[in-house]
């Protein structure tokens, strides 16, 4: 008989990671910090699609971007001929569905999103090709107050995770002013390039014509002389624009935040004005850049809606979770509270009522499964991690009673406690 070869086991798509405990729980720690926040600041949940349509993201991204012409995953529906797009990131899409559900009908809204965006780049740590992102937009509002509301929430959650501003991580700010004021810089930019286009590197070159904005964002040492030195949309802005920026940094300077002017902040995407920031940090080396965002105002009534004014920011999970590692700001452990040793399988009708008013007290119990010696048991007890093993012997039970032995308290001495009380001990345990 010819022997089945065995198949050969299949492999994750590279720069698309899995997650395991105990970094899987590290991110629901940090997705928790950011619900409960987001909830006092009265942002609200929204859940829109991975797939969208590519002309989305031509449109509301921009066609001469890194991320529409080398990074977004497009393919063809092949049942039907749509020209569909892994979404690249979160906004052009909560856009969408703001305007086809006509969400601004009774008034402004403020929004947030989690989730998964894909771009097709070389992975490196903190860089990946499905990585996670927390959006947070508010829809409606003209004026500077949200846009300095946004950047004291971001402010809210560093200090919340630990997080000290100006050392671990700072705030650049910059405005982008409105087309018109772009328009005159642009064309001032484009005459200083040109005088400078040898010094130019491919990129720039390319980019020249299309989207000079992005030359002033350059990472490449040998242009910073000359991109210092060439014009600075700041000195283009009118009024309205200077008192815009005005009132956020009054609004900031009054609640004590500090921040840096950068001129030369951009940002990635096409669709900004106005208010545009980042948060950095000098411990992640090159990818500095842990949170970002701006006003959009334009981008609604770009994608076919009714035109509204509109500011968000977008953060990366992955590079905030590298920042608060390195800064050892993340929990060490994804452990339970207790460990149910069970010696007696028999035993397990009289156990489970215990163990299931315990876990309704709110202490999370792993239970021993699969029956093994109490060293056996004893030995996974502490593997995991847990504070409290929970023995249910037949001595024990017989007595109504179970033993509570604490596993990380050295010379800290067993203890019994009756089965009817037992869950009057985890309330107990918990509020200590």
């Amino acid at each position: 008989m010819t022997e089945l070869k065995k198949p050969e086991p299949l492999k994750g798509v590279k720069g698309m990671n899995d997650t395991f405990s105990p970094e899987s729980a590290r991110w629901e720690w940090l997705e928790a910090h950011m619900r409960d926040l987001l909830r006092l600041y009265g942002y609200r949940n929204v859940r829109t699609p991975m797939v969208e349509p590519t002309a989305l993201f031509v449109r509301g991204i921009g066609e001469v971007t890194d991320i529409v012409e080398k990074e977004m995953y497009t393919f063809t529906d092949k049942l039907n001929g749509d020209e569909l797009a892994l979404r690249p990131e979160i906004t052009a899409g909560l856009v969408r569905a703001v305007i086809e559900h006509n969400a601004l009908y009774d008034g402004p809204l403020r929004l947030w999103s989690i989730g998964p965006v894909f771009r097709h780049e070389r992975p490196q740590k903190g860089r990946y090709r499905q990585f996670y992102q927390l959006d947070v937009e508010a829809m409606g509002f003209a004026g500077p107050d949200v846009d300095a509301e946004l950047i004291l929430l971001t402010r809210a959650l560093w200090r919340r995770l630990g997080l000290k501003e100006g050392v671990d991580i700072r705030l650049e700010l910059n405005s982008l002013g409105e087309p018109a004021e772009r328009a005159a810089h642009r064309a001032a930019l484009v005459a200083y390039l040109e005088q400078h286009q040898e010094q130019l590197d491919a990129d720039a070159r390319r980019r020249l014509h299309t989207n000079p904005l992005r030359v002033l964002d350059t990472k490449n040492p040998a242009l910073q002389e000359m991109v210092e030195a060439a014009p600075q949309l700041l000195d283009f802005l009118g009024e309205e624009s200077l008192a815009h920026l005005q009132s956020v940094r009054a609004v900031l300077d009054g609640a004590g935040l500090a921040y840096t002017i950068n001129p030369r902040l951009v940002r990635g995407l096409d669709y900004y004005n106005r208010t545009v920031f980042e948060w950095v940090t000098p411990h992640l080396g090159s990818q500095a850049t842990v949170c970002g965002g701006g006003r959009y105002d334009g981008l609604i009534a770009q994608l076919g809606g009714k035109g509204a004014p509109a500011v968000g920011f977008g953060l990366g999970m992955e590079r905030l979770l590298l920042l608060l590692e390195a800064l050892n700001l993340v929990p060490s452990e994804d452990a339970p509270d207790a460990y149910a040793v069970v010696p007696e399988v028999a035993e397990l009708p009289q156990i489970f009522p215990v163990l299931e008013n315990l876990r309704a007290a709110g202490l999370s119990v792993q239970m021993h499964a699969g029956g093994g010696s109490m060293k056996s048991q004893f030995k996974r007890a502490n593997s995991s991690g847990a504070r409290y093993a929970l023995i249910f012997g037949g001595d024990e039970l017989s007595r109504g009673e179970v033993t509570v032995k604490p596993l990380r308290e050295d010379g800290a001495a067993q203890f019994s406690r009756p089965l009817a009380e037992v869950a009057h001990w985890a309330l107990q345990l918990r509020t200590a």
